[in-house]
């Protein structure tokens, strides 16, 4: 990331010559993209850098980075040289919330990218739209970030002006899972189970409404308590339910277990969650084989995708220790539309970027159209992604194996 400071939590920016005024300091070594002095962009970053869900985090900071680190080299901001700032949340409320009014508290901050834990955004949003600055998460799913509490009625109203999410939302994620275990998998019996926070409660209840919406049966529901290890109990529900599926809306360390668990009590049926779950920890965690459990992930698979090539060859060749995950490609995609926003900004600016820098970024993310890494990023009237592409994976001789890809559709 490259030299100058002004704050951008997410990474990248492309734009013609900028020179910070208001945000940003200066520095006279120049580091990568051009000679001279330079404006030194900070860019922040917000995830769970260690605990459980550290192998997401990891891959979202580093995907920041990564583009960061592209923009400087191809010196994709004339006069703009890049620097991330990352901060663990460890998957905490009140430790995102604390970390939000850190970068925020940085005037040099014009833009973030993150959190992956939509309970962890709950607690940010509001500290961002007070100072004025743009959070566009890579990860979050849960419908009332961006629409509201009330969404689920249809009463639609965008909550803060400053969140974005390239993710798009459990409403798509639920309803497209339900539709793949009636339609496609044939199962007409589900068990359906949440670990009682702001994603797995919502995601299950999107999932179940829509199951039950398809003619299906939900024969049993049940709650786990997250860094919870014995679900034997609840395995036996499952067991006697009669159920031809469990849907958990969870993360991967306690589905992992549940999986293990729900087969070691008898019940070898297949156990379907979100984006929670898609990741290699989720098999690690269970002791049984967990061929056949399913989970769905916003996107594309990015090895598929052309658009991706020049990002998973430069995300190999950087080094990073940890592989970039589920969300390395829309953390990337996050980073670029802050980037194109600066770079909108400053070419209505004569190549500067003025005093009213953070408002005038939210404001250009509204309208940011470009082909990305994960596909095309914009954003609609809520700030949520207009990519609706999903895709169910299958656990397949111990690894995930994608199944379906698709646009949703109602």
């Amino acid at each position: 990331m490259r030299h100058r400071s002004l704050l951008i939590f997410t990474t990248a920016i492309t734009a013609g010559a900028l020179t910070l005024t208001a945000c940003g300091s200066r520095d006279d070594s120049s580091n990568g993209g051009g000679g001279g002095d330079k404006t030194t962009v900070v860019i922040g970053v917000d995830a769970p850098l260690t605990g459980s869900l550290s192998a997401l985090g990891q891959g979202i900071k580093n995907s920041v980075d990564l583009a960061a680190k592209t923009a400087n080299k191809n010196n994709e901001v004339d006069g703009i040289t890049f620097k991330v700032e990352a901060l663990d949340d460890q998957a905490v409320p009140a430790s995102g919330q604390q970390n939000a009014t850190k970068l925020v508290g940085n005037e040099d901050v014009v833009a973030a990218v993150g959190p992956l834990n939509s309970g962890v955004a709950q607690s940010m949003q509001s500290v961002f739209e007070k100072a004025g600055v743009a959070l566009v998460s890579p990860a979050n799913t849960n419908p009332a970030l961006s629409q509201g509490d009330a969404w689920a009625k249809g009463d639609l109203s965008r909550p803060f002006k400053t969140y974005f999410r390239t993710a798009t939302t459990d409403v798509i994620q639920g309803r497209f899972a339900a539709q793949y275990l009636y339609k496609d998998a044939k199962k007409k019996k589900v068990f359906v189970i949440d670990d009682k926070q702001t994603y797995g409660a919502g995601l299950a209840a999107i999932f179940a409404q829509e199951f039950k919406r398809l003619g299906g049966k939900v024969v049993g529901t049940d709650h786990v308590t997250v860094k919870e290890t014995d679900f034997s109990s609840v395995a036996d529900k499952v067991k006697n339910s009669k159920a031809e599926a469990v849907y958990y809306g969870g993360q991967y360390p306690e589905g992992g277990l549940l999986s293990d668990q729900v087969k070691k009590a008898g019940a070898e049926i297949p156990l379907f969650g979100g984006d929670g779950l898609y990741d290699p920890e989720f098999i690690k965690a269970s002791g049984e084989s967990n061929d056949g459990d399913l989970a769905t992930s916003v996107g594309y698979p990015v090895e598929q995708l052309d658009s991706a090539g020049s990002f998973i060859k430069d995300y190999e060749a950087a080094g990073y220790k940890d592989p970039y995950a589920a969300y390395g490609g829309y953390s990337y995609d996050a980073a670029w539309a802050i980037i194109q926003a600066v770079k909108a900004v400053a070419e209505e600016n004569d190549g500067k970027l003025p005093e009213d820098a953070r408002a005038k970024v939210t404001e250009a993310l509204n309208d940011v159209s470009f082909d990305g890494v994960t596909g095309k990023v914009a954003f609609d009237q809520y700030g949520d992604t207009t990519n609706k592409q999903m895709t169910v994976y299958e656990v397949t001789k111990g690894a995930w194996k994608d199944v379906k890809s698709a646009t949703f559709k109602e």
